[in-house]
């Protein structure tokens, strides 16, 4: 099995701000994930960001959607 990689598309100081991107790649059939969701929560802004994560081949498309 081909083994996939993954990119940071984006890091936000608020877990809301990431999970509204995350919902809009969604709807333009982008899966994706957020990384350090509950850690950015729990520690001071810009600490620890939440990361919004998609597969490489992605990436552009990605980034289109969310312009």
């Amino acid at each position: 099995m081909e083994e996939e990689t993954m990119v940071v598309l984006a890091a936000y100081n608020s877990v809301m701000e990431a999970e509204m991107n995350k919902s809009k790649l969604e709807r333009a059939g982008i899966w994706s994930t957020i990384r350090n969701e509950y850690m950015s929560a729990l520690y001071p802004t810009g600490a620890m960001p939440a990361e919004l994560v998609v597969r490489s081949e992605d990436l552009e498309k990605a980034r289109k959607a969310l312009q």
